[in-house]
């Protein structure tokens, strides 16, 4: 599992009213998993964990953090993997710290974008397209090019297919010689900076899309098509954190 996505964390300022909506999005479940050190809230697809969430606090919104998800990124060690991707240009932004189920940080690659590192227990994986997980990771990046080169060197990942996106030029998808994980693009340049985004498989996405709408949601971009008859929304949840939903489309 080394270099896969192993997990997705959502930290807003109130995970209750989070886990409400996605909740009511997504059909997840809930049930705390607070350590005496942090708040924790798992969220679950039937009786399986499918990512997490914890409160951002005040301090940190002060500093210039925003709500939002971050994939966290299996590696065998995790120090090893900072002093990496530090020598390739990378940045840290929370130094490894281990936890009771492993360790992690959190870094930024060379053109901003946020991500995780982890080595320890992960949930067990579910194929791509299962309701309730995440089944996608995509990266809006200044420069793909570049971008693919820098995770290459970190953790190994392979070009799959190259898509012609139209203006936006070329979409790459990548994995590790199996199924392609998820893509990057170049941004357009009315984002102002690169970020990844995470697709949860919902199952019909336009039942998907009014529930979003229905819990406080904002969609905006999609319903759209993809590559391999599905459908894709982005949205922003009602504490400003950028989301992502994946489905199909009922035959009319």
């Amino acid at each position: 599992m080394t270099g896969y996505f192993a997990w997705h964390e959502l930290m807003v300022p109130d995970p209750e009213a989070a886990a409400r909506f996605y909740g009511a999005v997504t059909g997840w479940g809930s049930r705390d998993a607070s350590t005496p050190d942090q708040p924790y809230t798992l969220l679950t697809a039937g009786d399986r964990p499918a990512a997490g969430l914890l409160p951002l606090q005040p301090t940190d919104m002060a500093k210039g953090a925003l709500p939002g998800w971050i994939g966290h990124i299996l590696v065998d060690d995790v120090d090893a993997a900072v002093a990496r991707a530090t020598a390739l240009g990378g940045v840290v932004h929370v130094p490894p710290r281990g936890i009771e189920i492993g360790r992690f940080a959190v870094l930024g690659d060379p053109q901003g974008a946020v991500f995780a590192i982890f080595a320890g227990a992960v949930p067990e994986p579910q194929p791509i397209g299962t309701a309730g997980h995440v089944g996608w990771n995509e990266l809006a990046a200044a420069d793909w090019l570049a971008a693919f080169d820098f995770y290459a060197a970190l953790f190994g990942w392979q070009r799959a297919e190259a898509v012609d996106i139209g203006p936006l030029g070329t979409y790459q998808t990548f994995g590790l010689g199996g199924p392609a994980m998820g893509g990057m693009f170049n941004k357009s340049d009315a984002i102002p900076r690169p970020f990844w985004c995470f697709y949860i498989a919902v199952g019909d996405i336009d039942a998907a899309a009014g529930r979003v709408r229905e819990a406080g949601g904002q969609i905006v971009n999609g319903p759209m098509e993809v590559p391999g008859e599905a459908f894709v929304l982005q949205g922003i949840d009602p504490q400003g954190a950028l989301f992502a939903l994946l489905g199909t489309r009922a035959t009319p």
